[in-house]
C-alpha cells in the first residue's frame, strides 16, 4: 500500500487535498447550497425558473473550467508551475464558498455567481492536483495511490456533510446552512496545507522558459489536437471516449441537480442531505463491489450494468412523490455511481498503447470536464421551457442510452 512507504507522507498529504476538496463536491455542488438558492436566493422568482438557472449557470461554469484547460495545463507544465496554479484556484473556490454565507433572500445573481466561481476553482484545480500525481511515486504505484486519494475523498466529503447536517438541525433558519458553507472554506483550507507544504513542485519543461501569452494557449492547443488525433487513429479508445463524453454527462447532471428537484418535489432539506450522505458511503462498499463485478464479467460488461440501472434510475425519478422515494433513488445512484466512474477510468487505461498514459489520462481529464457541460443546459432548457422537472429527468435518459449503444461497438 502506498501509504505505509518511505514517501508516505507526500502520498498522504497529496490525498488530503482530495479530502478537502471533496466537501465542495458534497455541500455545494450536490447537497445543502442548492437547496439554499432554490428556497432562499431564488425567493421571487416564478417556480420553474430557479432550477433552470441553477442548471445553466452550472454548465457555464463547467464549459468555462474545460476551455481554458488545455492553456492551463500547458502553462503548469512549461512553467514548472503547477502548485502556484494549485494554489490560486483554491483560492478561488475556498473564497467563493466562504462568500455564499452572505446570500440572504432574493440575492440569486449572486449565488449563481459565487457558485460559477466556486466550480471553476473546484474543477481547475484538479487539473494540478491531478497532474502532480505522476512525479510523486513511481509509475507502477500511481493507480493504488490514485484509488486512495478516491476513497479518502469520499470519506472526506461525507464526513463533512454529516457534519453540516448536524448543523441544519442545530441552527434555526438559514444559520445553520451559512455555517455549512463557512465550513466548507475552512475544510477545504485546512486539507490543502499538507499538500502545499510537503509535496513537491515538478521540474519545468526547457522549452517553458520562450513561451508566454498567446504562444501558451497555441501550444496547450497544439497538444491537445495532437492527443486527439493519435486518440482517433485507436478505434476502441475513441469510441470509448465517445461513450463516456454521453454517460458521464449524464452521471454528473444528477449529482449536480438530484437536491434541488427533490427540492422542487417537496422534500425537506434535512431528508435530502441524508439521502445524500447515504449515497456518499453506499458508493464506498459498492465502488470495491463493482471491481469484484468487472474481474468476473469484464470491465466493459459491469460498466453496461451500471449504465442499465442509471436509465431505470431516471425513469423511476419520475415517480417521486414521497420522501421514501428519494431515499431509494439516493441508494440506487450510491450504488452505481462510484464504481462505474472507477472501472470506466480502468476500462480506459486497458485501451491506451504503452508509453502514451499521461498523453492519453490528459486527454481523458479534459474531456471529463466537456462532459459535465450538455446535461444541465438540456435539464435548464427543457425545466424552463415546458416547465416540468420531471420531463427534464426523462429526457436525461438519453445520455445513458446513447452511451450504452456506442460502449457495445467498443472491442478488445
Amino acid at each position: 500500500m502506498g501509504l505505509f512507504r518511505g514517501d508516505s507522507l507526500k502520498v498522504l498529504s497529496w490525498c488530503g487535498y482530495d479530502v478537502g476538496n471533496s466537501g465542495f463536491a458534497t455541500t455545494i455542488m450536490a447537497a445543502i447550497y442548492p437547496v439554499y438558492f432554490r428556497e432562499v436566493a431564488a425567493h421571487g422568482l416564478a417556480p420553474n425558473l430557479p432550477m433552470a438557472y441553477w442548471a445553466y449557470a452550472s454548465a457555464l461554469s463547467l464549459f468555462l473550467s474545460a476551455f481554458f484547460a488545455p492553456i492551463l495545463g500547458a502553462t503548469a507544465d512549461l512553467k514548472g508551475s503547477k502548485k502556484k496554479m494549485l494554489a490560486l484556484f483554491t483560492a478561488l473556490g475556498v473564497t467563493s464558498t466562504a462568500l455564499m454565507a452572505l446570500v440572504g433572500p432574493g440575492d440569486w445573481v449572486l449565488a449563481l455567481l459565487l457558485m460559477m466561481g466556486g466550480t471553476i476553482g473546484f474543477s481547475a484545480s484538479m487539473i494540478f492536483y491531478d497532474a502532480l500525481l505522476p512525479s510523486l511515486v513511481p509509475p507502477d504505484r500511481v493507480p493504488a495511490v490514485s484509488s486512495q486519494g478516491y476513497a479518502l475523498g469520499y470519506l472526506g466529503g461525507g464526513v463533512l456533510l454529516a457534519l453540516n447536517l448536524l448543523f441544519l438541525r442545530a441552527f434555526p433558519g438559514t444559520a445553520g446552512a451559512r455555517l455549512s458553507f463557512l465550513s466548507v472554506a475552512l475544510w477545504w483550507t485546512l486539507f490543502s496545507i499538507p499538500l502545499f507544504l510537503n509535496v513537491p513542485e515538478p521540474a519545468a519543461e526547457p522549452e517553458g522558459k520562450l513561451l508566454r501569452g498567446w504562444n501558451l494557449f497555441r501550444e496547450g492547443i497544439r497538444r491537445l489536437l495532437k492527443t486527439f488525433g493519435e486518440i482517433r487513429t485507436h478505434r476502441n479508445a475513441f469510441l470509448f471516449l465517445l461513450a463516456f463524453w454521453m454517460y458521464n454527462d449524464g452521471i454528473g447532471t444528477i449529482i449536480k441537480m438530484a437536491a434541488i428537484y427533490g427540492s422542487a418535489l417537496g422534500i425537506p432539506m434535512a431528508h435530502l442531505v441524508g439521502s445524500l450522505l447515504v449515497t456518499q458511503f453506499v458508493g464506498i462498499p459498492f465502488s470495491l463491489a463493482f471491481g469484484s463485478l468487472a474481474t468476473r464479467i469484464g470491465s466493459k460488461n459491469a460498466i453496461l450494468t451500471g449504465l442499465s440501472f442509471y436509465v431505470c434510475i431516471t425513469f423511476a425519478a419520475i415517480f417521486v412523490s414521497k420522501i421514501w422515494h428519494f431515499w431509494a433513488l439516493a441508494i440506487a445512484v450510491g450504488m452505481v455511481q462510484g464504481g462505474t466512474q472507477a472501472i470506466s477510468r480502468s476500462f480506459f487505461a486497458s485501451m491506451i498503447p504503452p508509453g502514451q498514459n499521461a498523453e492519453f489520462f490528459g486527454f481523458y481529464d479534459i474531456s471529463s470536464k466537456f462532459s459535465g457541460i450538455i446535461g444541465p443546459a438540456v435539464f435548464g432548457i427543457v425545466t424552463q421551457v415546458t416547465g416540468s422537472s420531471k420531463l427534464a429527468i426523462a429526457v436525461l435518459s438519453y445520455t445513458f442510452i446513447l452511451g450504452i449503444l456506442i460502449l457495445r461497438k467498443v472491442r478488445i
